[in-house]
């Protein structure tokens, strides 16, 4: 049995995935630009063996998890798809997690004892429910960000990405984007963070980690600890029937739940995208002109990857997953990203995750264009001062993407 970044191939798993190699699409390797997908589908180019990794994490991203299991004793949802379901597994949904805290007239941000995630369920003793401390000035939410092309994302070199950044905005065009650089939690190493509205997280192994125990109280070797609510873990001890760390390898595979999900993330293909036509090429245009592409940059290239599908490819995300500051920040910090910053959502598949926004409060694409201010005032001065057909062309183009 050998190990590869997470996944694990054994002869039973070997005999499986050989058996549905011949469901896997076509070689994206073949090329440099990847394709879309179907939502939901895996991305084009892998083999037997990937397809099966594919598939036993999309099994444990459906799970529906129990007491028995590890659910809780604190939890915001049951599975992965409970989240991110729409507008297919994978994507994202109109749950929100809700985050507290008290920003001070400085724009110090202090979170409350325990974190600023307030979870919204608990098990089995309801008096253990967390709830928004009092004196907690800053209350937000925040949508389950759509995880389609997130292998592509995560072999994007950290070079690249900084080759982005302009903290100092010494092009003078207004945006000064920065890279959230953190330590990786499975390697100890300092990397460019970009998963997470705080790009809190540098790869989808300890994103995906961090979201099991955040979301569901399950714990593992890399977040080993629950969250108590108000920080007092006593009660914890008394109800929790698993011990910690709860997400162990299964006897059939060697695998966690953990490096279940984090192969499925991986190899879920990149959006669709839809036709292309004069108004959406003129809509192109009309972005980069009013300067959208300064934050929602139209293409990466990634590097190598032990996924021939993801290693050295070209691909269209329309996002630069740096922090900035657009004036619709939630308020809270995380890490070194300040309460006012947050990450580019990518806008690849933007027209199926309506509502808009880190919090869902836009109702329309345009309505969230026409809520961009600080870094990207410029912008949104440059698009009200469209012609309606303009316009039009513009909202025309981001619905193909």
């Amino acid at each position: 049995m050998w190990e590869r970044s997470g996944m694990v191939k054994g002869g039973g798993l070997l005999v499986t995935a050989l058996a549905l190699a011949s469901m896997a699409g076509p070689g994206a390797g073949q090329g440099t630009v990847v394709r879309g997908t179907e939502f939901g589908e895996p991305i084009q180019g892998i083999d037997g063996v990937e397809f099966e990794l594919f598939r036993l994490g999309l099994e444990d991203f459906l799970e529906v998890e129990d007491a028995d299991e590890g659910l809780g004793p604190l939890y915001n949802g049951r599975s992965c798809a409970e989240c991110h379901v729409t507008p297919a597994i994978g994507g994202t949904s109109t749950i929100t997690e809700v985050r507290a805290g008290t920003l001070d007239a400085d724009g110090t941000f202090q979170d409350p004892p325990g974190g600023s995630l307030i979870h919204l369920f608990s098990i089995p003793d309801h008096s253990i429910q967390a709830a928004v401390p009092e004196d907690a000035n800053v209350v937000a939410r925040r949508q389950p960000i759509p995880l389609f092309g997130g292998g592509l994302v995560e072999a994007v070199p950290d070079e690249v990405l900084a080759a982005l950044e302009d903290p100092e905005d010494q092009d003078g065009d207004g945006v000064s984007g920065r890279v959230h650089w953190v330590v990786d939690r499975d390697s100890g190493e300092t990397r460019a963070g970009r998963f997470g509205w705080k790009a809190q997280q540098s790869s989808l192994f300890t994103f995906g980690a961090e979201a099991y125990r955040n979301e569901m109280g399950i714990t593992s070797d890399l977040f080993p600890d629950e969250m108590c609510p108000a920080g007092d873990c006593q009660p914890l001890e008394l109800i929790d029937p698993v011990a910690d760390p709860e997400d162990g390898p299964e006897p059939s595979t060697g695998l966690r739940g953990i490096d279940n999900f984090a192969n499925f993330m991986r190899l879920l293909g990149p959006p669709p995208g839809g036709a292309e036509n004069d108004t959406t090429r003129r809509g192109e245009e009309l972005f980069e002109e009013v300067h959208c592409s300064a934050c929602h940059v139209p293409a990466l290239q990634t590097g190598s990857s032990p996924f021939e599908a993801l290693s050295n490819k070209t691909f269209r995300p329309f996002g630069d997953f740096l922090l900035h500051d657009v004036g619709t920040g939630d308020g809270i910090r995380d890490g070194d990203a300040g309460p006012a910053e947050i990450r580019t959502p990518a806008l690849w598949g933007v027209s199926h995750r309506a509502p808009y926004l880190h919090d869902g409060s836009a109702a329309t694409i345009e309505a969230a264009i026409l809520r961009h201010g600080a870094e990207a005032e410029s912008s949104r001065t440059l698009f009200e001062a469209l012609t309606a057909e303009e316009r039009g062309a513009l909202l025309a183009f981001l619905r193909s993407l």
